[in-house]
């Protein structure tokens, strides 16, 4: 199993991640940023699994985080285990709200002065047959949707006055090619939906220097599927490479699209060949 970035590891990242006019320096393996800019990332769906992650690789590297998540004490709780205080901002709410894409931003700019990169990570899952799926279902997974939606809408001004930006949208393998097994067209409905906004937005926004990007990763080991360690085990065989992915596979991701300046309008599979079959 594959740990968060610790110390041995940031130096590594750190090589392919870069932030404007910065100074990274390492001292007795903690980090040290000497900074003219910070990178200041928003996180929705923060308080666990992929984007904990996100959070604690960004901080890892000396950027500023925002998170985000709907329960207030289970995102203080997060950012009470993640540290450096100094550089987390919190906001609580529903993100299928626009006011809370909105107070991310305000925050953010308060706090850290820049928007720089927005993963769009919330979202929750479940599994039914279609004729089980209830209205009332299907609304609140198109919450996602619309909180993906929201949050970029709520990001693109500032990053024009900025000169750019980058924006991530985690949705999901199941978007693009449905799995015998795992019937899930209500999530799905609203994470295709998602594909579709990441890349006409990667057109409409291209001449502003931001880029939009998706992940679309296969089975992740996070809470969202509410299975024990043994359980996700069980599903290793099932997989081309032989595993279910850990949370850092999506880390190291989200930090390459955020860094690969020529990349925009891409679904990114990290689904260990999940998506071409096998």
């Amino acid at each position: 199993m594959r740990s968060p970035p610790q110390a041995r590891e940031v130096e590594t990242l750190r090589e392919s991640f870069k932030f404007s006019s910065s100074i990274l320096n390492i001292q007795n393996g903690s980090n040290e940023m000497i900074a003219s800019k910070q990178k200041t990332v928003l996180i929705t769906g923060a308080s666990s699994g992929i984007g904990y992650g996100i959070a604690e690789a960004y901080l890892a590297l000396g950027a500023n985080v925002v998170l985000n998540g709907r329960n207030e004490k289970n995102l203080a709780a997060a950012a009470d285990r993640l540290g450096n205080k100094d550089r987390i901002a919190i906001v609580a709410g529903n993100i299928g709200e626009k006011k809370t894409g909105e107070k991310l931003v305000e925050v953010a700019l308060e706090r850290f002065g820049s928007v720089d990169v927005l993963i769009n990570n919330a979202g929750v899952f479940a599994t039914k047959s279609i004729d089980d799926y209830s209205e009332e279902d299907l609304d609140s997974f198109l919450m996602n949707l619309k909180g993906a939606y929201f949050a970029s809408q709520a990001v693109v001004g500032r990053m024009r006055e900025q000169g750019g930006g980058s924006i991530i949208n985690i949705t999901s393998i199941l978007a693009n090619r449905g799995i015998k097994g795992i019937p899930a067209t209500a999530p799905m409905a609203a994470k295709g939906g998602i594909n579709s906004v990441s890349n006409n937005l990667a057109i409409e926004l291209a001449a502003d220097n931001i880029r939009v990007n998706t992940i679309a990763p296969g089975i992740i080991k996070t809470p969202i599927y509410g299975l024990k360690d043994d359980e996700f085990d069980q599903l290793n065989s099932m997989q081309p490479l032989g595993r279910v992915g850990e949370v850092s596979d999506i880390v190291d991701a989200v930090l390459y699209l955020d860094n690969a300046n020529f990349v925009t309008g891409v679904i990114l599979p990290v689904d260990g060949g999940a998506a071409v079959g096998g």
